[in-house]
């Protein structure tokens, strides 16, 4: 059977795999895959995503301004339909989750407009969840 939609594949350290099953599966809802005792896959909107058990998570990460906030770099995340966005912020909101950048309208009437927001795993690792308002704007110039 041969794939026809491009799917990415990351790996990212995390420092408690309990937390991370907790986290990734529980509030953000994603599908468990394979695991071992050093690591875990999950189906991450699609995507292969896997959680990598090391004993030490590195350096801080740095920043970045955009529009008025820090964005913390390195960061993943993905796309997400308007919709599917702000369900999935009301649903971390309701978990406690804290945020890194609060969801919020970002360039608006600006090519490129979207909503975005940013928070960490349980590990630190930053991730960005978007939703453009026209989709045909992802690459926008």
């Amino acid at each position: 059977m041969t794939n026809t939609i491009p799917r990415f594949h990351l790996a990212v350290p995390v420092t408690d795999l309990g937390k991370a099953r907790a986290f990734y599966g529980g509030v953000l809802g994603c599908p468990e895959g394979r695991s071992s005792d050093r690591w875990i896959d999950w189906n991450l909107y699609g995507h292969q995503f896997v959680t990598h058990l090391v004993d030490d998570p590195g350096p801080e990460p740095a920043h970045n301004p955009v529009d008025g906030h820090d964005v913390p770099v390195p960061h993943f995340g993905v796309l997400l339909t308007e919709e599917a966005f702000l369900l999935l912020a009301d649903k971390l909101q309701a978990a406690g989750t804290e945020f890194v950048i609060a969801p919020y309208r970002r360039f608006a009437g600006q090519p490129g407009e979207q909503w975005t927001m940013f928070f960490r795993d349980p590990s630190g690792n930053a991730i960005e969840v978007k939703a453009f308002a026209d989709d045909s704007q992802v690459f926008a110039t």
